[in-house]
């Protein structure tokens, strides 16, 4: 690279969009791809369960699995964007979602349907207090705009937690 695209690439970390600083960019970034990684990781656990999803209740758990799906998919474009927006960098491969992802994995061949909603259950917990911990990073810099976001994921997965957990009593 080019001394002058080297310079370039530099000046446009430091200038961005909202005035953070580099350190807040940084913070942030580091919050918010951590929540990104996260964030995939329970899509796609949602979503193994929704395709393998069996017994009497199978309709509903099917159906809403999906819907919980979709909504956790639906944040994920606005993390990534959010992060650029303040001039930071994103995740760019699912070896990058492995690496930082906080949620684990569940590759068991077989798990019953009662097992499923109490981990999404859990997960959706820790989804929470993930996210609360980021909007203290966000409301330290003064990032209006991601407290703003933050506070309506915070919402929907606690609402997701609260149908889980209802669905198991």
């Amino acid at each position: 690279m080019s001394t002058v695209a080297h310079q370039d690439s530099n000046v446009a970390k430091i200038n961005v969009p909202d005035g953070f600083s580099p350190e807040e960019v940084k913070n942030l970034s580091s919050v918010l791809n951590a929540l990104l990684a996260d964030t995939f990781a329970l899509y796609l656990k949602t979503k193994n369960f929704h395709w393998h999803m069996s017994g009497p209740h199978f309709r509903d758990y099917h159906l809403l699995f999906d819907e919980h799906a979709t909504q956790i998919f639906d944040i994920t474009d606005a993390i990534a964007e959010r992060v650029r927006k303040i001039g930071g960098t994103t995740i760019r491969s699912i070896g990058h979602i492995s690496h930082l992802q906080r949620l684990a994995d569940n590759d068991q061949e077989f798990v019953a349907p009662a097992e499923m909603l109490k981990e999404l259950h859990r997960d959706n917990k820790a989804l929470v207090v993930s996210l609360r911990a980021a909007h203290e990073v966000a409301a330290k810099a003064n990032d209006y705009a991601t407290t703003s976001l933050i506070e309506i994921w915070i919402d929907e997965a606690e609402r997701r937690a609260w149908f889980l957990f209802e669905a198991t009593r």
